[in-house]
Parts: C-alpha cells; sequence; structure tokens
C-alpha cells in the first residue's frame, strides 16, 4: 500500500466514523462541522476542476453555490405559500429539486463560461468576478424572497426511505454524494477528455496545433464544475435551512479557493483536506477571537511560499497523482 493510499483510506475512515466519534465523545456539533466539512469539499473539488487541471482561475463560483442553494429555497418557499410557480406546484422531493438546482447551475455556467473563455488570465478572472457579483446584486433585489435578509427553509427535502431531517442521515447523505463526486472527477480526469484539458493547461498551443479545440473543452469543464457546485449549494440550504445573498458574495469564492490552494490543486483529495483544514482552523480561532483570518492569512502565506502542492502534497511526500 502506497503513502498516498493509505492517508486516502484515514481520510474517509475519519469521515465515516464521525458521527460515532461524536457519539462517543459527546460531542454531537462534530457531525454538524463534518456535514459542512462534506458540504464544502464538494464544491472545492468542483473548482479543482478547472482550476488545478483547467488553470482557470475562477472568482465566480460563489453564483452557482448560490443559484443551488435558492433553487431549494425558493421552490421551498412556494411549497409552504400553497401557491404554484411558473404553474409548477412544486415538490419535496430531493430527486426532483436537487438535479433542478444542478441543472440551473450547470445552464448558467453555461452562459458564463461561454462569454468569460472568450477571455483570458486577469480578464478571465475579472469577468467571472463581475458575473458572481451580478448575481449577487440580483438576490438582493428579489424582495419577495427576503432580499438581503436571506429567505428561511421550513424543513428539507425528502428520499425515499431516507430520514434526512436526522443530522446523522444528512451527514451521510452529504458524504455519500461527496464521495461519488469525487470518483466521477477522478475519472472525468483521467479520461481522454481530461487528459486534453492538462494539455491546453500545459501547453495550449501546441493542444491546439494537434487538433483539440481550447473553448470546447474548457467550458465542457466549466459547465462540469458549476454543476458540482450548484449541487453543494442545494446541500447547504438543506443544511442550514436558509440561503441568502451572502452566498453568492465573491468572499465565498474566495473561500473556495483557498481551500483548494491550501489542500493541494490538480490533486481530489487536495481539496478535501484544504477543506477540513480550512474549517477546523475558523472554527477553532473563532472561539478565541473573530480575526480569526489574521491567523488563516499567515497560513495560507506559507502554504503557498513552501508548500506548492499543499497540505495534501505534504501529506503524501510532495507526489500525487489523481
Amino acid at each position: 500500500m502506497t503513502r498516498k493510499t493509505l492517508i486516502n483510506a484515514i481520510g474517509l475512515l475519519l469521515f465515516a466514523l464521525a458521527p460515532l466519534i461524536a457519539a462517543a465523545t459527546g460531542k454531537a456539533f462534530l457531525v454538524s462541522l463534518c456535514t459542512q466539512f462534506a458540504i464544502y469539499a464538494l464544491a472545492a473539488v468542483s473548482l479543482d476542476l478547472i482550476l488545478g487541471y483547467g488553470a482557470l482561475i475562477s472568482f465566480g463560483h460563489s453564483a452557482f453555490f448560490a443559484l443551488g442553494g435558492y433553487t431549494v429555497g425558493i421552490i421551498g418557499f412556494h411549497m409552504g405559500q400553497g401557491d404554484t410557480l411558473l404553474g409548477w406546484a412544486g415538490s419535496h422531493s430531493a430527486l426532483l429539486v436537487w438535479p433542478l438546482a444542478v441543472l440551473v447551475a450547470a445552464l448558467i455556467g453555461l452562459v458564463i463560461g461561454f462569454l468569460s473563455l472568450r477571455t483570458s488570465g486577469v480578464q478571465f478572472i475579472m469577468i467571472t468576478l463581475a458575473f458572481s457579483q451580478m448575481v449577487y446584486f440580483v438576490l438582493v433585489g428579489l424582495m419577495v424572497y427576503g432580499g438581503d435578509d436571506g429567505l428561511a427553509i421550513d424543513a428539507r427535502n425528502t428520499l425515499p426511505g431516507i430520514n434526512l431531517a436526522s443530522p446523522n442521515v444528512f451527514y451521510y447523505t452529504c458524504l455519500a454524494l461527496m464521495v461519488l463526486w469525487m470518483v466521477l472527477c477522478r475519472r472525468i480526469v483521467h479520461s481522454p477528455f481530461g487528459m486534453a484539458l492538462r494539455g491546453l493547461k500545459q501547453n495550449t498551443r501546441r493542444s491546439v496545433g494537434l487538433g483539440y479545440a481550447p473553448l470546447r473543452y474548457r467550458i465542457t469543464a466549466f459547465v462540469l464544475s458549476a454543476a458540482g457546485t450548484g449541487l453543494a449549494g442545494a446541500l447547504w440550504a438543506n443544511y442550514a435551512l436558509f440561503v441568502s445573498p451572502d452566498m453568492a458574495a465573491w468572499q465565498k469564492s474566495g473561500e473556495f479557493m483557498s481551500m483548494v490552494i491550501l489542500g493541494g490543486m490538480g490533486s481530489i483529495f487536495g481539496p478535501v483536506a484544504g477543506t477540513v483544514v480550512y474549517l477546523g482552523l475558523e472554527q477553532a480561532t473563532t472561539a478565541f477571537t473573530e480575526h480569526w483570518m489574521l491567523i488563516m492569512g499567515p497560513v495560507l502565506v506559507l502554504v503557498v511560499l513552501f508548500g506548492k502542492r499543499g497540505i495534501y502534497g505534504w501529506l503524501t511526500g510532495g507526489k500525487y497523482h489523481d
């Protein structure tokens, strides 16, 4: 067994045993914290699909996170009011609502990606940031859905035979979706599509000379990344039972990027490690000070300067091939 395989196995085992550890130690909040880990890790892995493997620095992924969450919130709002949404009576079923949230995020991702990917470098960063802010201000202006105050959700969505109202059951549902998404992303990365995407990252001119169309590959990756982030947003809405425009703020995109960089770009497991460390440090330091970023900032700087592979790269000996 390689060092990397051992680290991965230990990490997944700790995730799986989290509710049992919480019950044994009498610290029920660990289940809630690990649920946050799973949801944010799903978003971070989605971002890494274009950041680590496609060298596309997007500051707009908070928009997809918010769109996924608001899809759940808006449907729940109309269900609670007893009226229809565009003539549709709505549904509480996760089998319908969550795929719809993914579809909304993917469609908006297609539009944003189609426009943004015609630029590169700093221009790409700024246009994705601009679209994210556009979504933020649109949500602020939706007064019927709470505007700047956000929107409360009455209850979680439902799954046949599964009680999502139970914290443990909901945690394992989020964990299962996170693992499934990681498996899917790993297959994508190792597919001919993923190889072409990495080739475009390494040398765009040579890849074009070999007959690859950069826009086609990058926009596909961008849409897949948006879809995964939308699913994370839908799960967050069910976890928090609340959505707000802050989900679309540029700071949220910065958090996702920090998690990816901290864990290690270009690795499926790296963003998960980065998410655990980022949120774990936030929870630990906020107990002493509200200025927790004064601690997180230097940590990120040190990782960037001395550990370019991130925490996961350090744990696995500096090399990983996901």
